[in-house]
């Protein structure tokens, strides 16, 4: 039986597409069990008073989580898109274990670095995989139905490990559930992935003369993507500010929110509605990326987020208003998050791609650092409203960043015939 001929397109890889969405929204998942339960064990199960002590787990979490997407784009193309998404799934396994067995914070925080990694691996090689399989045309659109299925995931999973653990140890509820997940989605991976190395070599060769062309190295390609382009500077600084942000709202208001009286059912509540508008607001902001451009997105979301944790800030605590408080957010990052990924990948050749998004990602990632870093110090020193309006402030001069230095819409084009056999790729399109 011959081989099926290698095609781009959305409609001609769907079975590989939906099951990547699927695994995606296990990896997503993965966090959202975090989301209710988390914080709250800190104080409950280790008797931790210090916010920046209880937030060190997203700082362990991201600090993982940044480096290993550096190195997932760095060796997607030499040890295989599959085989990175495999051992991602592996290294998860022990997570549960550790929590259920912690003696000690560290523990958590050990386990947490692990599952950084897991989400670095997992969630970098289904983002690239999907782009792979599905070309330049509806890129926005694929991303964005990548992300709704792993902020899908985050909401559901939050929404219900927060109202499992109304009847239930928090930390019983974390280490069930993720055991479970970890195992499914393994077996998946490694019984019905299937590999998009020869879909990057067709694209490839749209824009080279020749399909060999190697992938940059990354002391040319950490550079391009960090300062020296315009656009993928902007959206790695919007990347970095975005995960900020949802550092604090992952970190930072459950306790905000159990402070004023709140439960762990009304927690889950408005930790998974900020997810779940996130996650389904994505497929329709991804697809509308692809009509009018990244940049009026990336900006009009980045001053959203802004305006959701100033109200959230001044809320008082009130579930109603920080509820709606989560909405807005929610809408405001599905505007964002997507489109920031599209805007990378309409920025770069086919054959770079996969370093510069996990350049990228390692960026947005670090978000996640100095999101915990800076909610649970300024939330030790001011209170948990003096800390959201930090990040408030901070979200809106992003939002601003990008609307004077990305440069405006952008399509991608061939790369020069330049490009030769066994010699780097150009990195930008």
């Amino acid at each position: 039986m011959s081989a099926r001929p290698i095609t781009l397109g959305l409609r001609e890889n769907r079975a590989q597409f939906t099951l990547l969405v699927a695994v995606n929204a296990f990896v997503g998942a993965m966090v959202g069990l975090e989301r209710s339960t988390l914080p709250l064990i800190g104080g409950e199960d280790f008797g931790l008073t210090s916010k920046a002590a209880v937030l060190s787990f997203i700082a362990a979490f991201g600090l993982a989580k940044a480096f290993t997407n550096l190195g997932a784009g760095a060796y997607a193309t030499r040890i295989g898109r599959r085989r990175l998404l495999i051992a991602g799934w592996t290294l998860a396994l022990p997570v549960p274990l550790m929590i259920a067995i912690a003696p000690s914070w560290g523990w958590i925080v050990a386990a947490n670095a692990l599952l950084g990694i897991n989400q670095g691996l997992a969630w970098s090689m289904t983002v690239v995989m999907k782009i792979d399989l599905v070309g330049p045309r509806r890129r926005g659109f694929a991303l964005g139905l990548n992300e709704a299925a792993g902020y899908g995931g985050v909401a559901l999973a939050a929404a219900a490990s927060g109202w499992l653990a109304s009847e239930f140890a928090a930390r019983d509820v974390l280490v069930v559930a993720a055991a479970i997940i970890a195992a499914v989605a393994l077996v998946i991976c490694i019984v019905f992935v299937r590999d998009t190395a020869a879909h990057v070599a067709l694209e490839q060769s749209a824009h080279a003369a020749a399909t060999t062309a190697i992938a940059p190295p990354m002391r040319e390609a950490f550079p391009e993507a960090t300062w020296r382009a315009p656009a993928l500077r902007s959206a790695s600084q919007a990347g970095l500010v975005n995960n900020l942000n949802d550092a604090l709202a992952w970190g930072l208001v459950p306790l905000f929110l159990a402070v004023h009286g709140a439960g762990p059912g009304q927690i889950g509540l408005v930790a998974g509605l900020y997810p779940a508008v996130w996650g389904i607001g994505q497929i329709w902001t991804g697809h509308w990326s692809d009509g009018i451009g990244r940049k009026p997105l990336i900006v009009g979301g980045m001053l959203l987020q802004a305006a959701a944790l100033a109200a959230l800030a001044l809320s008082a605590g009130a579930i109603t208003a920080a509820a709606a408080a989560a909405v807005a957010l929610g809408v405001g990052t599905a505007l964002v998050y997507p489109t920031l990924i599209a805007a990378i990948s309409d920025a770069v050749t086919p054959v770079a791609r996969a370093s510069i998004v996990g350049i990228y990602r390692f960026w947005r990632d670090m978000g996640y650092v100095a999101g915990a870093l800076i909610a649970g110090v300024v939330a030790d020193a001011l209170g948990f409203a003096g800390a959201i309006a930090i990040v408030a402030a901070l979200t809106a001069m992003s939002g601003l960043w990008v609307l004077f230095d990305m440069p405006g819409r952008h399509t991608p084009t061939p790369a020069a015939d330049t490009d030769r056999p066994g010699t780097p790729a150009r990195i930008t399109a």
